[in-house]
C-alpha cells in the first residue's frame, strides 16, 4: 500500500462532508487568524471608485483592474467625470481587462444614473445598487460591505468553491452558497468573514490543488481527502556552473 505522503499529487476528490455546527466557529477563528488584516484588494478612495472598481473585476483579478483604475481615477473618479470621458474614453484605459468594452458601457451607464437619480452618490440600498447596470448580487454585497459596513457575504468563485468544498456552506448556487453562509457564520464574525474566505481560496484553498499542507484551519475542514504536500526533490549528482581550470604546479 502507498502511503499518502507517497502518493501521486493527484486533484483531491471534491466530496466533502457537511461542516459540523461546532466547527464552524474554530474553523473561522483559524482563517482570521492566518489573515488577522484582511481586506479587499482593490485600490479605491470612495465609495464610487470602490463600486467602478468592483464592476471591472467580474472575471478579472484585483491586480489586473488595479493596473487600469490608477491611470483612470487620476483623470477621472466621478460619476460626472467619467460621463465626460465617456464609453470610448473609458475603454482606452481598461483595454487590457476581461470584456472591457460591455464594462466600460456599463460603468458609463451607472455613473450617469448617480448623476442623473442620486444626486452623484452611490446609494446605501441594495435594489438600487442592483438596478445599476452591472451591478449584480455580489457586487452590491461587497459595496455594502466595504463601503457602508454591513455583514453582507459576497459569494465570488473562490466562496462558491470553498463553501462546498470545505463543507461549511454547500450550495449548487452561489445564492444558495450565500444563504448558508449567512445561516452557519456567528453574527460576530459576519462582517469579515467574506475577507477571510476569499484570502483563502486566492492563496491557499485554489481551485486546481488545495495546499492543505499549509492550512491552519484544514482540522475542521470537511474535505475528506487532503492534498499532501509537495514531495522534495532529492539534490541533483550534476555538477553546475562553468568549470575553472586549476593550474597544477609541479614541484
Amino acid at each position: 500500500m502507498t502511503d499518502v505522503a507517497d502518493a501521486p499529487r493527484a486533484k483531491p476528490k471534491a466530496a466533502s462532508a457537511r461542516m459540523p455546527a461546532r466547527n464552524v466557529r474554530p474553523f473561522l477563528e483559524a482563517l482570521e487568524a492566518h489573515w488577522p488584516d484582511a481586506k479587499t484588494e482593490l485600490v479605491y478612495s470612495d465609495v464610487y471608485t470602490l463600486l467602478v472598481s468592483v464592476v471591472l473585476s467580474a472575471q478579472a483579478t484585483d491586480i489586473s483592474v488595479n493596473k487600469a483604475t490608477g491611470p483612470l481615477f487620476k483623470v477621472a473618479a466621478t460619476p460626472q467625470a467619467i460621463v465626460n470621458l465617456g464609453v470610448e474614453g473609458v475603454g482606452r484605459y481598461i483595454k487590457s481587462i476581461g470584456l472591457w468594452q460591455g464594462k466600460a458601457r456599463n460603468v458609463v451607464a451607472l455613473s450617469e444614473i448617480l448623476v442623473a437619480q442620486h444626486g452623484g452618490a452611490v446609494p446605501h440600498d441594495r435594489a438600487a445598487l442592483e438596478a445599476l447596470p452591472g451591478v449584480g448580487r455580489k457586487t452590491a454585497n461587497v459595496v455594502l460591505n466595504v463601503a457602508f459596513g454591513e455583514p453582507t457575504i459576497a459569494v465570488d468563485t473562490h466562496l462558491f468553491r470553498l463553501g462546498n468544498r470545505t463543507g461549511l456552506a454547500p450550495g449548487s448556487t452561489p445564492r444558495a452558497v450565500e444563504d448558508q453562509l449567512l445561516k452557519r457564520i456567528p453574527p460576530d464574525m459576519l462582517m469579515h468573514a467574506h475577507h477571510w474566505l476569499i484570502l483563502q481560496g486566492r492563496y491557499i484553498c485554489k481551485a486546481r490543488l488545495p495546499e492543505c499542507w499549509r492550512c491552519n484551519a484544514a482540522p475542521w475542514c470537511g474535505l475528506k481527502l487532503k492534498s499532501p504536500p509537495p514531495a522534495e526533490k532529492p539534490p541533483s549528482s550534476k555538477l553546475r556552473g562553468r568549470m575553472t581550470p586549476i593550474a597544477i604546479e609541479d614541484r
